[in-house]
Formats: C-alpha cells, structure tokens, sequence
C-alpha cells in the first residue's frame, strides 16, 4: 500500500470488525528490533547509570547499568563491572523514539510459538491468559526440562498445544541460545549474530492461533513468506488467502484508510455520543473523556459511568492502534462513587490485558486522573508518518 507516496507494508489486525493495531513499515528497510549484535561500550554516564553501546553502522544505543540480566562479555574479564571499551552481547529492545537513542539489553530473548527463552534466569512464568490449571499442567511438564541458567515464559498459544511440541521449540531455542553465545568469542565487533523475525510475521507470532480466523494479503511475496511461516508452525494453510481485485484495492475493502486518518485525529466518538480528545505531548500522552452528545435518561453518575466504560475500551483500542506509549494520563468524567471508580480501573485493565504490549492501570490521583503507563518498544503510528 502506499502511504504519503511511499510503499509501505500496512499490517492490520481486524477484531469484531473493528481495526485494533495498526503498523506500517517500510518495504526496503529491516528493523534493528529484535537483533542481536556484538556491542562496545563507547561511553558511560554514572550520574544517569547508564552506558552508551554501538552497534552496526556506528549506531548508538542507551543501556541502563540498572537492569538485573549480567552482561555477557565477549571480552575476558575478571568482573562484571561495564567499562568503555568492553564488548557486550546486546539486544535491542526498543527502537529510537522522539528523538531518543534506540535501547538495548543484555537479557537476549528467543521467541517461539509457545515459550520465550530468556538468557536471564527467572521462575517459570506464564502467559496471564493461561487458565490455572493447564498452568499446572505445564508446570508439571517441564519441570525436568527447565535450563538452570535460562528463564522460560509459557506463551498463551501453549494453552492447546502438544507437550511434545513445547518441549521441542524449548530445545531448539536453548539450542539457539548458546550458538549465539558460542558465536560471539570468534565473530568481530559489531558482527550481527542474530536478526529477529520480519515484523508482520511478529504481528501473527503474538496473535492467539485459535482466535486466528483468516490472514489476508494482495502482495504475492509477501503471501509466499508468510505460507512458509504457516506450514513451519503447522497452522491450518487455508487461512491465508490471496486477495486480487483491480477495482476494489485490499485497502479499501477493510477501511484502512480511514482507519489511519482516524488514528491520526486528536477527536475519536463514541457510540453512546461521548467523545475522546487525544493528544500527545513530548512527556506524555494525555486522553479526556467528554459526555458530548449523550442524552442518556438515567441519572447523572450513572450516565457518567456508562459513559466512561465504553471509553475505557475505546482507550485501549486507541493506544494499540496508534501505538501510544510511556505515561498516559486519562481525565475521565468525575465518579463519586467509589465502586464506580474501582469498576472503572478494573475493566480498563482487562481491556489493556487484551494488547500484546503490557499496559498498566496505576493509580488514579486526588484530582481523579487516571494513570496508565504502556511499555515503549516502537515508535507510535503518528512518528511513523511524520518521518515521511
């Protein structure tokens, strides 16, 4: 599709025919994230804790000296003290956002279908969509299989799947793990030792398999990668169509366009005949709940919280869509009643359970602003285009 004149892959993800995400991305250009790269330390900042590393290209990166992973040294070493100099295996873990340097981590990890291999040692985790039980299925599991020096995090498609299949990729990615390892004591600096799986295959990799109904796409390379992708993960072929319409573009039979220009605009309606106001500031991003048209008969705090359900879903929606995050701070219509208000926060929060990108309710403040911080990995919907 093209985008301000400009091919772009558009990736859409249509959810009770409504567009949840949004991403575009540029047809000639891989992304840095996700890739793994031997790094040098080139510049360390005590007063903000944090070192400056270049990767490939003479980019530059930020690296907290906060985070609890040990860095990997490809350089001998008698401590795991991060000096200027030393050479560290890295992965970028967010890329350059508003003018800020992309980020990197020494906790690499290695997704699969069902498990995240993670260099850094923790407890088993789980997806928080797991029912409890098939988590103690799992748990029983793997319990003999666990690498001691790598944690594990069980994904939600492994809600279905064989245990032979887990325990398969969990194999094959501690496997991966330690060529990488392995690789870089005989690899030079700067040497990319790992490139992580095209975004829009990312975008299928996160998606729960058996909510999946259907994978559209008019671009015929793009239908190959992603039939290769399918039959590799034994999902069902069939639900990948080929889409071909010289009068009816792609685009325009699921309302992309109009989904762009409705996450470009700081006004979004709701159906109740409130509305939205969303703007983003360089500190943070700030929503406002309106009652705007409604003309709803029941008494007022009940209108407002009516009102203010349906914006909770519009929120999350949004956020995901334009790919809002950071600190988002959410002025929403005045509760006086404090179950009201625990309501609110409760299915705000299982609205931002539904995004991929972890999202959290905070707190809500004395002046009844709601809090919310989204985890940064990409550059929003907006930055994308106005690159352009």
């Amino acid at each position: 599709m093209h985008v301000k004149g400009k091919e772009k892959i558009v990736v859409a993800l249509d959810i009770g025919y409504k567009i949840c995400q949004l991403d575009l991305y540029k047809k000639e250009e891989a992304s840095i994230l996700g890739n793994i790269y031997i790094g040098k330390v080139k510049n360390i900042a005590e007063n903000i804790r944090a070192a400056f590393i270049e990767i490939e290209n003479g980019i530059i990166c930020y690296y907290s000296l906060e985070e609890k992973a040990e860095p990997f040294f490809v350089n001998q070493k008698k401590n795991n003290r991060v000096c200027i100099g030393d050479e560290l295996l890295v992965q970028v873990c967010r890329e350059p956002i508003r003018g800020k340097l992309p980020c990197v981590t020494c906790d690499l990890n290695l997704a699969g279908r069902y498990v995240v291999l993670t260099s850094k040692f923790e407890p088993l985790g789980f997806s928080g969509k797991l029912k409890a039980q098939r988590k103690q299925e799992l748990r029983e599991l793997l319990q003999a299989h666990l690498p001691e020096d790598a944690g594990v995090i069980l994904r939600t498609n492994s809600a279905h799947a064989e245990g032979g299949e887990i325990l398969e990729e969990l194999d094959k990615l501690y496997g991966q793990l330690k060529e990488i390892q392995k690789k870089s004591g005989m690899r030079t600096c700067f040497s990319k030792l790992f490139i992580s799986m095209p975004p829009y295959l990312q975008v299928l990799q996160n998606l729960y398999a058996d909510e999946l109904e259907e994978i559209v796409t008019d671009d015929k390379e793009l239908f190959e990668t992603i039939q290769i992708y399918l039959e590799h993960y034994g999902i069902e072929a069939k639900k990948l169509r080929f889409y071909q319409d010289d009068l009816l573009p792609l685009c325009k039979v699921y309302s992309i366009e109009k989904a762009l220009k409705e996450a470009l605009s700081e006004k979004v309606w709701l159906k109740s005949g409130g509305f939205l106001v969303i703007q983003q500031t360089e500190a943070f991003v700030s929503i406002d709940v309106n009652t705007g048209k409604y003309t709803g008969k029941k008494e007022v705090q009940e209108t407002y919280r009516k009102i203010n359900l349906e914006a909770a879903g519009e929120i999350a929606r949004q956020l995901r869509m334009r790919n809002l995050s950071g600190m988002i701070l959410i002025d929403f219509i005045n509760l006086k009643r404090e179950e009201d208000k625990k309501e609110l926060m409760h299915v705000l929060q299982r609205y931002l359970n539904e995004d991929p990108v972890k999202g959290n309710v905070v707190d809500i403040t004395k002046l009844n602003i709601v809090e919310v911080t989204r985890k940064k990995i990409k550059k929003s919907l907006a930055e994308e285009l106005a690159e352009e």
